[in-house]
């Protein structure tokens, strides 16, 4: 395909943006995905009926038909331009893993064949010693397996077949973030499928859905490069604010600036080849930040493609001088990334559990779903919490631009008026006065959201879906709609043992309804999240506030999150220890490389900067003395002494911040390390920061050694 931009990312020229017909744009889309409309072109019939049978019913997989269905994929890669095949993972390390293999074999005249077989399809044995596992293997136990999801498409991704598997251990326990989602996505289809079949329902399968919008930054790259911290951490580790930020909100939805905005159609290109339904792009709110995103689609394939945008991106900003910062707070004193998630379930029969309807028998079904799910929120408020819980994020939450770290549940005003009628059995007043009860033919129509959006809540409804906006920008998507799917599973389990033999089956289902909205009230709050307010009052309500990471963790190990998550078969109890002891084992070693590499920039750059200028200035007044005895040297001697005493101070704190380095052992328990860097680093990391930011106000342009937040921010 010819170029859709030619740009010199060294004079920054303006890019040349390439016009596309319709006709052109949906051929382009899903080239480089092996789709269900490709294999059907590319396998026999036969074959076809029955990889159908293993994608929509389960079905084993035989070996015959895998065979086929790798020969076809092997045919289709080639004629892309693929040379190499590889199963393609998702490690606890938060990124995606490759192995790559040639489709070449040797022949035994010398030559060479191309093959690729169901085996090779099916499993693979990437090395498993070296990716985080939280005790589950040692590290002398190197085999680990990859396995097919043929739920998921392959693509094709720099000139490989990249083919969507699961990774586990030796001895089958989950080594990645895909196989539980998978576990959470069966847990909530068969329980959701049971409570529908009590309505009558003929839906056979019940999907959550994902829609993930992704923020993100763009910076220079020449840039980037001058600022060890960008390069080594993602974010920055000091920076004074710049005269103008977001105050005047003049980026938000604005225009796109010329590199941006080959930018962004060069990533919409990439990402429609890869099926990837890219809708809507904008600026966000701070300079230099931007949100991209997709079309609501299943959630282990929302999953899948949500760690592809990431890439994509950091590669396509790489071909236009840029860079793609995806940390939750790449900067201080404007807006941070989050990655809202859209969730919803949707049946086979084009039926969203969470719309609710205009009949009584849907919107019996809705009220029944939205119980459930406020129940399991205010139940499992403590593990959704730690779901979005680490180093990036703790930056993010809480502050006046993110939901709090308190979990709650907006609603809406007309939603909530509902539930309160229900729960107080009043009469509600819609359109027409009538008299609420679930089941029965005078229930009136429940309207869509009639009420603005609340974007200081962690849990807002919108309309047919419940958006989470608490996850980061970088994280994936999979660990927060694993939690989702599996307390919505259980939820759902609970209210069907409930209602299957009751008698009166409408009467059993008011009062449970009744009886859940009752006793979950409190984590409904349609108000300011941003308000000291609100944090007294959700603690008069007994809600959790698990201000950071260190607070938060703890939570994956409260028995009654461990007994929840093995009963719904999402993790055995191994798994959720291991997924512990990783995720305090990664904010650690954040925090660590964080505050060594802030050790070294002080030492190497601004102790130097700030002395040469201090040199600089008591120069000017020896020659001022010198040359005029009666000049005034004023200005020179104050900021002389500020920069001199904020540099020994900033010394003072540097040393200080290496020595706590040196006394922590990573020997010590878990739950040590995780209180020690978050209580004694973290903290000297902070004041250490506050610092270099005074020095970086006084210190003249020509000797601060790193580009400032004006420059970064402002230069795209």
């Amino acid at each position: 395909m010819t170029r859709s931009l030619v740009i010199n990312t060294a004079s920054h020229a303006v890019p040349i943006r390439r016009e596309f017909r319709m006709a052109e744009l949906t051929d382009r889309f899903g080239t480089m995905v092996f789709s269900e409309e490709v294999m059907k072109d590319y396998l026999p019939k036969d074959i076809w009926k029955r990889l159908a049978a293993t994608l929509e019913g389960g079905e084993p997989l035989d070996l015959d038909v895998a065979n086929a269905v790798a020969h076809a994929m092997k045919v289709w890669a080639i004629s892309k331009g693929a040379t190499h095949y590889a199963h393609w993972f998702q490690p606890l390390s938060g990124i995606t893993s490759e192995k790559h293999d040639s489709f070449l074999e040797p022949n035994h005249d010398g030559t060479a064949i191309t093959k690729f077989t169901g085996k090779n399809l099916i499993q693979g044995e990437p090395d498993a010693s070296s990716f985080p596992n939280g005790g589950l293997r040692a590290t002398f136990e190197a085999r680990g397996y990859s396995a097919w999801d043929p739920t998921a498409f392959a693509f094709i991704k720099d000139g490989s077949l990249c083919i969507p598997t699961v990774f586990c251990s030796y001895s089958g326990q989950a080594l990645d973030k895909k196989t539980p989602l998978l576990r959470s996505i069966s847990a909530v289809n068969r329980a959701a499928l049971r409570v529908l079949k009590l309505f009558g329902d003929d839906a056979e399968k019940v999907t959550p859905q994902i829609g993930a919008e992704q923020e993100y930054f763009l910076i220079d790259r020449e840039l980037y490069l001058k600022r060890m911290d960008l390069r080594l951490c993602g974010r920055t580790l000091f920076g004074a604010k710049p005269p103008k930020g977001q105050e005047l909100d003049d980026h938000y939805f604005g225009a796109f600036r010329p590199r941006v905005g080959a930018y962004m159609q060069e990533l919409d290109e990439e990402l429609w080849k890869l099926g990837v339904l890219s809708k809507t792009k904008h600026n966000e709110v701070a300079p230099g930040q931007h949100e991209m995103a997709p079309i609501y689609i299943d959630a282990n394939t929302a999953s899948d493609q949500n760690q592809l945008v990431m890439e994509t991106m950091k590669k396509v900003a790489e071909r236009h001088g840029l860079v793609c910062l995806l940390h939750e707070k790449p900067f201080a004193g404007v807006n941070g990334s989050g990655k809202h998630i859209n969730w919803s379930l949707a049946t086979d029969t084009g039926k969203n559990l969470f719309s609710p309807g205009k009949t009584p028998s849907q919107n019996a079904v809705f009220l029944l779903v939205l119980a459930a799910f406020i129940k399991g929120v205010d139940e499992y408020q403590e593990l959704l919490r730690c779901s979005v819980a680490f180093a990036g994020n703790d930056h993010r939450l809480g502050a006046q631009e993110a939901p709090p770290a308190i979990i709650s549940i907006f609603l809406g005003t007309e939603l909530e008026g509902i539930i309160d009628a229900i729960v107080d059995e009043n009469d509600y007043t819609a359109p027409e006065h009538k008299s609420l009860r679930i089941g029965v033919d005078v229930l009136p129509a429940i309207p869509q959201d009639t009420t603005d959006r609340n974007r200081t809540s962690p849990l807002a409804f919108t309309g047919n879906k419940f958006e989470f906006r608490m996850p980061g920008s970088s994280q994936s998507i999979a660990g927060p709609t694993t939690i989702l799917n599996a307390i919505m599973a259980e939820e759902l389990d609970e209210f069907y043992e409930q209602l299957k033999d009751a008698e009166d089956f409408t009467a059993a289902l008011h009062k449970l309804i009744r009886d859940t909205f009752s006793a979950h009230r409190r984590i409904i709050f349609n108000g300011n999240g941003y308000e000291e307010a609100w944090v007294h009052e959700a603690e008069k309500r007994g809600l959790a506030n698990l201000r950071n990471t260190a607070e938060a963790l703890p939570a994956y190990i409260l028995p009654k999150n461990i007994e929840m998550l093995t009963r719904q078969g999402v993790y055995s109890r191994e798994e959720i220890f291991s997924r512990h002891e990783v995720h305090i084992e990664k904010y650690c070693k954040v925090i660590r490389i964080e505050a060594a590499t802030l050790v070294d920039m002080v030492q190497h750059g601004i102790l130097n900067a700030a002395s040469e200028y201090e040199a600089a200035l008591c120069g000017t007044i020896a020659a001022k003395h010198a040359a005029a005895p009666e000049l005034t040297c004023h200005v020179e001697s104050s900021l002389a002494n500020a920069i001199g005493s904020l540099n020994e101070q900033l010394l003072e704190e540097t040393i200080g911040l290496k020595t706590a380095l040196e006394t922590i052992s990573d020997d010590a328990e878990p739950e040590t390390l995780l209180h020690y860097y978050h209580d004694e680093v973290e903290k000297r990391t902070i004041d250490v920061r506050k610092t270099i930011d005074k020095l970086e106000v006084l210190t003249a342009s020509k000797y601060w050694p790193y580009p400032t937040f004006c420059e970064l921010l402002f230069s795209v």
